[in-house]
This record gives structure tokens, sequence and C-alpha cells, in this order.
């Protein structure tokens, strides 16, 4: 496989890994304070990313690159994380998933402004046309909630961008593990001081189902998914691979289905292979 094709596929690994993050957090926060779950779950991840440094004996970033890190770990371990539990307080995981219909077009938005990506106009308009796509969706299903939930993950979204776009030019020259890690790493001590505080008096309440979705989004989700997401928006660039987020609503959904009982329509699976072709366009009109 060349290089551009190992891209896609860490892209597409991570893609995949993050499609289960919602339902899991979904199921997780019905037993968990968001706040707790959110410190904890990145607590974990962190535990795990300084082992990872640790066994790789992997130099410490410079200092310039303290700033960036910092920018990642505001997006993807405190921004999304949050503002999705919170979401997912007054929507369900279905309603939630299709905003992440979004994070591609922010991801190429934000790829333009911090590492000065330049691409071809028919990509936009693949670009766009795959969010339409996916947003009319989720309007001709009628799906009706909170308007605080739609206001988190509107929030999520943009905080999520960010930290794709600052985290895929940082691997450019950290390596895309390497990133992921340090970023959990500097955030260790403010997310254990927001774990503590928000310690609930008992875990009695919390299902075996709670203790699954927090396992998955802390060591998945936080981790894993993301040594692949970084990798494949390093190499392959950050709009281009960020398409295939476009791929991560209908996954998610589909393991809404299988983990809530959410029931999964024919026209899901023709809106999956118009996002599918709106991929494939913007993959083939990236610079």
């Amino acid at each position: 496989m060349d290089s551009k094709a190992v891209s896609w596929l860490n892209g597409f690994m991570g893609v995949a890994i993050f499609a289960g993050s919602l339902p899991a957090t979904r199921v997780a926060v019905l037993g968990m304070d968001p706040f707790f779950l959110t410190g904890a779950r990145a607590v974990v991840a962190a535990l795990l990313a300084a082992a990872w440094l640790v066994i790789g004996r992997v130099a410490q970033p410079q200092r310039s690159d303290l700033l960036p890190l910092a920018v990642v770990g505001f997006g993807v371990v405190l921004g999304f994380p949050l503002l999705t539990a919170l979401a997912l307080q007054y929507i369900t995981s279905a309603h939630s998933i299709v905003y992440v219909a979004l994070l591609p077009l922010c991801t190429a938005l934000f790829g333009v402004v911090l590492a000065g990506e330049r691409h071809k106009p028919v990509f936009w308009v693949c670009s766009v046309l795959g969010c339409l796509l996916v947003m009319a969706y989720a309007a001709r299903e009628g799906l009706d909630a909170a308007w605080q939930g739609d206001l988190y993950m509107l929030a999520a979204v943009v905080v999520c961008g960010l930290g794709y776009a600052e985290g895929g030019r940082l691997s450019r020259r950290l390596g895309g593990w390497q990133v992921i890690c340090w970023a959990l790493v500097l955030s260790l001590p403010f997310m254990f001081v927001m774990m503590l505080w928000f310690w609930p008096q008992s875990f009695s309440h919390v299902n075996t189902a709670a203790w699954l979705g927090f396992g998955y989004v802390s060591v998945f989700s936080m981790f894993l998914g993301f040594v692949f997401w970084y990798r494949g928006l390093a190499h392959g660039g950050i709009a281009a691979v960020g398409q295939l987020q476009l791929l991560q609503p209908f996954m998610g959904l589909g393991l809404a289905a299988a983990l809530l009982g959410e029931s999964v329509n024919a026209s899901m699976i023709w809106v999956t292979l118009g996002a599918a072709l709106c991929v494939a366009g913007a993959r083939r009109f990236a610079s």
C-alpha cells in the first residue's frame, strides 16, 4: 500500500473507533455525572499514555509545542468529551450523532487557518454537499430534542474540529500517537482535580453497562482512536482525511441500534452511500 492509502486506512480506523464514542457516552452518562465521567476517562487515558511514552523512551516536546498541545487537550481531552456528555443528558445518541456530520467541514476550515492547507473548489463543494446531505437526513427524520442538547453538540463540534486540526498539524512533526499522549499527560493535573471534585458519594447505582461505556470511552475513544486518527491526518492531509468523518454518524447509528435498540431504516443506508460518494469526491480533489 502506498503512503496515501495507509493514511486513509489509519483515518478510517480512527473514525471506526470514534463511532462508538457517543453511544458509549450515552450509556455511561446514565449512571455517572458528566463532569466526573470527563475527568475520569481522561485520567485513565493519560495513565496509559504516560506508560506508552516511558516504554517508547520518547523525548519531551519542545517549549514551542506546549501551546499547540494545550489546544489539542482543550479540544479533544476536555471540550468534546464534556460537551457531548452534557448534551446526552438531554438528547438521544442518535440525535447527537448526526452533528458529527459537521466535523469534516469544521476540521477542514481549521486546517486552512492553522496549517495553511489549500484545496480545489470541487473539494469544498463535495465537503459542503456531504454535510448538507447528512443534516437533511436528520431534518427528515424529524428528531425532536431539548435545545440545550443541540447547543452543546454544536459547541462540541467546533472545539473538536479545532483539536483535530491542531493535532493533525502537530503530528507532522511529533508523530500521531505522541501528540495525543503528550496532550493527555499535560492535561492530567487538571483532569485529575476535576475527577476528584466531582467524585460521587457512591458507585452502587452505576450498572455494568455504564462501566463498560466508561471503559470504552477511556481506552478506545480517548486514546487508541487518536493514535490512528492523528497519524492519518498528519500524512494524508487534515481536510482530506477529515472527510472520513462523514461516515462516522452512520457507523455510530448502527452501534446505537445494536446497543440501545434504536431502529435503522432504509433512508439511512441511502444517505450513507451518498456520504461515501462525497468522501470519495473530496479525496479525489484534495490537494
